[in-house]
């Protein structure tokens, strides 16, 4: 759980902020940076919001305001001069942050990290975590609540995106009821959940449509058709025209197939360099699994970054895999 008072202390105590989240975003990640930062700006705060990547096109909605800088751009050095506290928003993986791990090992002042991931690495800040939340925009939603902010449309927005689709709009094992009230106190606010399910869902880009359907062409099973899995490769993305973004959530189609518990997608964003998803709703921790190599995550929900062929990644993977479903 989460010292709210020590939280609230932490950021009570500081007046200039550079907040930054995990490279190849989702709603969560962002949604929660931009949340934390509106928060902020109600406190009177200075907030600037960088990272290691420029937003995705199918977030860019979340961004109307364009608050979210890209390194290499002006004033992100200055921003990073001036911050009195970095906070690290929905990790704790020096692997997910990209180009930002540097800065954050070099930031010298406060540093703190607000995360629902089990687990993670040591990045020299502060822990503020809660395992058993849904997403990290809960814990923002919290952290509202707590610090006698009133939600505005623009707020539950943000809040509302990342509780959706890190609980895959609800249907996900981490959902309980407390997760309905939230969602429902979001939806007071002023917000609109089936705009932004057309927004996320009913908006696809033609490029995307064609990489599904290549990954969903090349999907086994194996075990009895317990487990699936299926790939795409960095060739993949130029020839449909598809963004590496476009990649989010495909996995979960593949847990349709009827008799499927466990689903891997292995995803090469470079050649030589595959990250591996897991999704799991049955006994196989996803975490656990991943930490074999090198990544982490959810018990239903994780992943790592491997390097090799794909036969060879599919191999140590499957492998595992193997190994986890008969225990």
């Amino acid at each position: 759980m989460v010292d709210w008072h020590r939280l609230i202390a932490c950021l009570e105590s500081h007046r200039s902020f550079v907040l930054t989240t995990h490279i190849r975003p989702d709603c969560d990640a962002i949604g929660s940076q931009l949340a934390l930062a509106e928060i902020l700006r109600t406190r009177g705060c200075q907030v600037a919001c960088i990272n290691a990547f420029t937003v995705p096109p199918p977030l860019r909605f979340l961004d109307v305001e364009g608050h979210l800088m890209a390194l290499g751009q002006p004033e992100v050095d200055k921003h990073l001069e001036e911050a009195e506290i970095l906070i690290v928003l929905d990790t704790t993986a020096w692997a997910q942050l990209g180009d930002m791990g540097p800065v954050i090992r070099q930031f010298s002042r406060k540093k703190i990290v607000i995360d629902h991931h089990v687990s993670g690495d040591d990045l020299g800040a502060e822990l503020f975590k809660d395992t058993q939340a849904e997403a990290t925009g809960r814990i923002i939603a919290e952290l509202a609540s707590h610090w006698g902010i009133q939600l505005t449309p623009r707020l539950a927005l943000l809040l509302f995106a990342a509780l959706a689709t890190d609980t895959g709009w609800f249907r996900f094992n981490s959902v309980r009821a407390d997760t309905f009230r939230l969602a429902a106190d979001l939806a007071s606010a002023g917000i609109q959940p089936d705009q932004l399910y057309r927004q996320l869902y009913e908006n696809e880009r033609l490029g995307r449509f064609r990489l599904m359907g290549r990954a969903m062409s090349r999907a086994e099973t194996i075990l009895d058709g317990k487990v699936i899995y299926s790939y795409m490769l960095s060739s993949d993305f130029a020839e449909t025209g598809a963004l590496t973004s476009d990649t989010e959530d495909i996995i979960n189609t593949t847990l349709s197939v009827a008799g499927t518990q466990v689903a891997i997608m292995f995803i090469e964003h470079t050649p030589g360099q595959f990250k591996v998803s897991f999704r799991s709703r049955c006994h196989l921790d996803c975490c656990r699994l991943a930490a074999e190599f090198g990544g982490g995550g959810h018990k239903s929900a994780a992943g790592a970054s491997l390097a090799g062929t794909l036969e060879v990644v599919k191999a140590r993977v499957l492998d595992a895999v193997y190994r986890a479903m008969q225990q």
